[in-house]
């Protein structure tokens, strides 16, 4: 991969001028798909290649005639929100023959068309490369029958394909996440959270049945997402028994004062035999062996309908433009690659690797090697099997290790979405560890007070998706009070601490860091999990809240460009949080499809207002109806949102009207969005693992005691592109802005021109960062299991 600090290149070297690229989508559609198609049409002819739309898929390829339309910048307009496909999907058998493919080929010369950019699942992606394959002899086919001039061969000699991935079954090796999964998630997030409420009401058990073909992802990751009791994947089927084991287990949470079950079982799920497992016959072994009132709720399509998530935008928008970049870069000998996620890291992969590793994946289940099945999904995959065994099964009191320490877990800071379920993971997972568990209301006020008490497992029974923060969180340092906190920790006897929060808790963690020369009471392990909308913590590129947030931000931003159509042309100024953090206004404004979105990273003078609004003015003239500007809050101390809103409205007197809204405190409610309870959830469960390791470590055993005094005891766990890292805090200093409580360099500054292509502003976009083709079959960094990016 290309360091950050290799020589910068800009797309000005990679011109398009001359190419034509077309953009399908085939198979099953999935929320983000248009986001996709957006990027890649003005991403292309922003560098000035001719991009084609070829509707209905490969139907459309073959049938060709209107089916296969030059695009424009205004016809993807509007078309970033809207759910599924707009430029249709079809299945084609006619192109999986020969003949098919031969018609395909005419109707892609006949628009001089040699680059393709196929957004599909493995099924369509090596048809694409079946096609590429032919290419050479399809042309040779044509001119024998005089359906195309002989020059042509030389002039459309090869045909170049980039695929991406849109799914919502996340069933594609090579990636981490495919357009659509997150969306689907959110889908069945929302269905459960609302069973969830009628369940309590009536003391019922649920059985819900999720898609995902033969790919357990949607029914783990939902799984894991909202607590349920069982859940039943391909991967990994049930040992024999399983039937008298689950209902055991829902009768103890019955038992344990737990007024409702949930069991999610994926469409494909099987039995060790690979018999299926039908809700049906879940729903009949609950009745007749607990008697409890079951239901069965299939959700069916529901999860591919609805608007993507901010996260489905992202990944589309940043994928569509990889894709015309890698289609700028191919040469002939360039092997058909896929644009994929890993970490927080676009690469890019060989097309054929990844399909033929997903093919494994099914003969292993076929011929029932189970544990290679789960290994071959990708280690994301493995981790969330892993973390969701760990959190549902509570080992019997006499299979559990006896450490005799006790480690106490706070929240400081502002709330944010996510907090609970990084709480719920840590206590569950420090009671398997063999630990005492304590729960500090209030943050470090609390602590001080002695606001401390044990807390059990059943005790966070249904915290994850409960938004805000259940424990209490307070902004208050602990500087002041180092003398107060030491005693309630020596009274305690805590051996470690578990901070969840945002750039309070970095500072907190400093501050006892630098108190141990003081005070022995905090010579323990201490580790920090970033926790805050604003996303301005050092050292990760994501915390807990964040997605939560912008999805608040994207749904508000929708509504409120709704609320124009019809009328006359209107822009409207959005004020989001984030302190001096542009995190929100950027990534937001990438997701929503804004105009311009005012940072205090990237500062901006009245010239650049003044530019800003001829653009739009210019834009509103000739084909917008809606224009959308985002300003963080504290972007500049005299350019106030009232301020920008005022200009706007002067200078574009005549062409356009003005709106403002102050988003506020929404941005910070709210149930957390399935990324933020996983996120949560999986780091803290690391974050557990680390903290035991370091106990077991730094326990003196002549003293009978716990001396933890170097670097590397008092960490922050942070995602750092490819992979999730315990990075000293001490260490993070450097890396600081502490007066503006920002870290110096943030990674998604470089998403910023992305943006601004997309909205059509003439701009240089760095791609030293993109990816470079690398093989499937490499391992991948030890610590890469967080399936996300943004």
């Amino acid at each position: 991969m290309a360091q950050p600090d290799s020589k910068k290149i800009f797309f000005e070297n990679l011109s398009g001028a001359g190419k034509a690229i077309a953009v399908l989508t085939s198979g099953g559609d999935a929320q983000g798909m248009n986001a996709a198609v957006r990027a890649v049409v003005r991403m292309g002819l922003y560098v000035g290649a001719k991009v084609y739309f070829i509707h209905e898929g490969y139907q459309g390829m073959v049938d060709g005639g209107e089916n296969i339309k030059e695009a424009t910048w205004e016809s993807v307009s509007s078309m970033l929100q809207v759910g599924g496909t707009v430029i249709g999907s079809a299945r084609c058998k006619e192109f999986r023959s020969h003949e098919g493919r031969l018609k395909a080929a005419h109707n892609l010369v006949r628009h001089g068309i040699t680059n393709l950019c196929v957004i599909g699942g493995d099924g369509s992606l090596t048809g694409a490369n079946l096609f590429r394959e032919e290419w050479s002899g399809l042309l040779s086919e044509l001119v024998e029958q005089g359906l195309i001039e002989a020059d042509a061969i030389q002039k459309y000699s090869a045909l170049h394909i980039v695929g991406m991935v849109g799914s919502i079954d996340n069933d594609f090796c090579g990636t981490d996440m495919t357009i659509g999964t997150d969306s689907a998630l959110h889908r069945i997030i929302e269905v459960v959270d609302a069973i969830m409420t009628t369940a309590q009401s009536h003391q019922r058990t649920f059985v819900l049945e999720v898609m995902g073909r033969h790919c357990g992802y949607l029914a783990l990751v939902s799984a894991l997402a909202c607590g349920a009791d069982w859940v039943l994947i391909p991967e990994m089927p049930p040992e024999d028994g399983w039937e008298e084991k689950m209902c055991q287990k829902l009768s103890a949470n019955r038992a344990g004062m737990k007024r409702l079950n949930i069991i999610i079982v994926a469409e494909g799920a099987i039995d060790r035999n690979n018999k299926p497992i039908t809700t049906d016959f879940i729903k009949d072994l609950v009745v007749k062996q607990l008697g409890f009132d079951t239901r069965v709720t299939i959700l069916g399509h529901v999860q591919r309908g609805g608007t993507p998530s901010a996260f489905d935008r992202i990944l589309a928008s940043r994928m569509g433009v990889e894709a015309v970049l890698a289609l700028l870069e191919t040469t002939a000998n360039t092997p058909a690659c896929v644009v994929s996620l890993c970490g927080n890291q676009s690469v890019r992969l060989p097309l054929m690797e990844c399909v033929e590793m997903t093919q494994e994946v099914q003969k292993a289940m076929d011929q029932k090697r189970f544990e290679e099945a789960v290994k071959l999904r990708g280690r994301s995959f493995e981790n969330n099997l892993k973390t969701y065994k760990l959190l549902a099964h509570r080992k019997p009191e006499s299979e559990l290790p006896t450490s005799n320490f006790n480690v106490a877990v706070l929240n400081v800071g502002a709330p944010a979405a996510g907090m609970n379920a990084a709480v719920r993971s840590a206590v569950r997972v420090g009671i398997s560890e063999g630990h005492k568990m304590f729960a500090v209301n209030d943050g470090f006020e609390g602590l001080y007070k002695g606001q401390i008490k044990e807390i059990k497992w059943a005790d966070v029974g249904g915290w994850t998706g409960q938004g805000g923060s259940l424990l209490g969180t307070k902004r208050t340092l602990p500087a002041k009070h180092a003398e107060k906190i030491a005693d309630q920790i020596r009274q305690h006897n805590i051996n470690a601490l578990l901070v969840i929060g945002g750039f309070e808790a970095f500072e907190s963690l400093l501050q006892l860091f630098e108190a141990r020369a003081t005070y022995e009471e905090f010579c323990i392990p201490m580790c920090m999990l970033p926790a805050t909308i604003s996303n301005n913590v050092p050292g990760t590129d994501l915390s807990i809240g964040a997605d939560t947030a912008l999805n608040a931000i994207v749904e508000t931003c929708d509504r409120i460009k709704q609320s124009a159509s019809g009328t006359k042309r209107r822009v409207f100024i959005i004020e989001t949080m984030g302190g001096y953090c542009g995190y929100l206004a950027s990534v937001g404004g990438l997701a929503a499809g804004a105009d311009a979105a005012y940072i205090y990273e990237e500062q901006f003078d009245i010239r650049d207002l003044q530019a800003n609004v001829e653009h739009l003015t210019e834009k509103m003239k000739t084909s917008i109806q809606r224009g959308l500007v985002l300003r963080n809050e504290n972007s500049n101390e005299n350019y106030t949102t009232d301020f920008i809103y005022q200009l706007y409205s002067e200078e574009g007197r005549g062409v356009f009207d003005c709106r403002k809204n102050v988003l506020g405190h929404m941005q910070q409610g709210g149930a957390p969005s399935p990324f933020d309870r996983n996120f949560g959830t999986k780091i803290s469960a690391k974050a557990m693992q680390w903290i035991s390791k370091k106990l077991v470590e730094t326990f003196r055993q002549d003293e009978g005691r716990v001396f933890a005094n170097s670097e590397d005891t008092c960490c922050l766990l942070g995602m750092r592109r490819r992979a999730l890292v315990f990075q000293p805090v001490v260490q993070l200093k450097e890396e600081s802005d502490f007066v503006h409580r920002i870290p110096r360099e943030q990674w998604w500054l470089k998403l910023r021109p992305l943006m601004k292509i997309l909205a059509k502003y003439k701009t240089s976009y760095d791609v030293s960062d993109s990816g470079q083709l690398e093989h499937v079959v490499h391992n991948r960094p030890k610590e890469s299991d967080a399936s996300v990016a943004m």
